[in-house]
């Protein structure tokens, strides 16, 4: 049966939209916020202007997600699992002009993108959901190619149909998983629709356990201003099968390949340092990046790159290494101070440290900005005082 509580959802959200001057007066108050409410309830139901602020503090949070996001209908869960703006309309060019079918969509962030290009059935079985995309779609000019269907994605055929999904991964009222076993529809459904659908695309945390299940596709990892975002297995023909990609954003360069395809040679370090972006890592193409930008590993157990001279990349992050210390406190304390180092960013993949618990330690008395880089050389904890390094002369 229905959930009731999604339909009282719904009539809420109606009467949110109707309630146009509540914004008003809510954008223009002042002073603390129980007040603000205070005054509000005495012309607006209580349940309603409970409603006005929490979305307005959405909107806010939304900011960095996206580009109309003052404008936006969002939930606090939809906006949580919602792609950002960015990263969707990476995804969306490779849909190409064809109509997709956009399951679990949520808040609508991936039929919004996919929108700009092409039109889009946005399926979700909860009423609030479809009407939150449509007005969404509304705020971004593509109303007239959205149209949103309240049914479960497992009720949608997919013979012959270009498809995204978002599997829920808070199915019901859970905490966040990780496991595609825990996700709604489940791993069983997402294997069949590889095999019924023309091909699409299926969107899943970066953390997901998506390694070996799909052997057909192509999995790529996608990250935001150095922040891994998404997984995406690419099925179908928007796939190469057993390719694995990584895609940096907002630079929007991307490698692909074979992660067992390349070995990295593996040196002491050398003049610079490199950490791979998130992306890289969780792809397994650290190897295949370092031969193509002409890197070495520093150790076999560390993603951590190395070369003579300044390779730029917006696969990595470099820093110029100042001196290499055995990892101890007196050791460090002193090469800090010499440094004249001010503020100090740690770094740390494999070992495990408190980084707080270092910088309250390290005698930050100078001007210059400083990075500490924990990491295995030859086997033992090593540590390598760096600072940012520019770009090649």
């Amino acid at each position: 049966m229905p959930d009731p509580s999604r339909y009282e959802d719904f009539d809420l959200l109606v009467r949110l939209r109707q309630a146009g001057p509540l914004f008003d007066l809510l954008r223009e108050a002042r002073g603390p916020e129980l007040h603000v409410q205070r005054r509000l309830r005495r012309d607006f139901p209580e349940d309603l202007v409970r409603a006005a602020v929490a979305l307005e503090e959405l909107r806010r949070k939304a900011a960095g997600k996206f580009s109309r996001a003052e404008s936006m209908w969002l939930d606090r869960q939809g906006l949580e699992q919602a792609t950002a703006e960015a990263v969707s309309r990476h995804k969306a060019l490779r849909f190409g002009a064809a109509p997709v079918r956009d399951l679990c969509c949520g808040i609508g962030g991936d039929a919004l993108a996919l929108a700009e290009r092409c039109r889009v059935v946005a399926v979700d079985r909860d009423p609030a959901a479809c009407l939150r995309t449509t007005w969404n779609a509304e705020v971004y000019g593509v109303r007239e190619r959205v149209s949103a269907v309240c049914a479960d994605a497992r009720s949608i055929g997919m013979r012959g149909a270009l498809v995204h999904i978002d599997p829920d991964r808070r199915a019901g009222g859970q905490r966040r998983s990780v496991r595609l076993e825990d996700a709604e529809p489940g791993l069983d459904f997402l294997t069949q629709l590889i095999d019924d659908a023309r091909g699409g695309a299926i969107k899943l945390s970066p953390a997901a356990n998506f390694g070996g299940r799909f052997p057909q596709a192509e999995i790529e990892l996608v990250s935001l201003d150095g922040e891994c975002k998404e997984a995406t297995v690419w099925f179908g023909e928007l796939g190469e099968p057993g390719l694995w990609r990584a895609t940096v954003l907002p630079a929007g360069e991307t490698i692909a390949g074979d992660p067992l395809s390349a070995a990295a040679e593996v040196v002491g370090p050398g003049q610079f340092v490199y950490d791979p972006d998130p992306a890289i890592v969780r792809a397994g193409l650290v190897d295949l990046l370092a031969v193509d930008l002409g890197l070495e590993r520093l150790d076999e157990s560390e993603e951590y790159l190395t070369s003579d001279a300044l390779v730029a990349s917006p696969f990595v992050r470099p820093f110029e290494i100042l001196a290499e210390l055995a990892n101890n406190p007196r050791e460090i304390r002193q090469s800090v101070r010499e440094h004249g180092f001010g503020q100090i960013e740690i770094k740390a993949r494999h070992i495990p440290i408190d980084a707080e618990a270092i910088r309250r330690r390290l005698p930050l008395e100078g001007r210059e900005p400083g990075v500490l880089i924990l990491a295995r050389l030859r086997g033992k904890a090593r540590v390598l005082l760096c600072r940012r390094a520019g770009s090649p002369a």
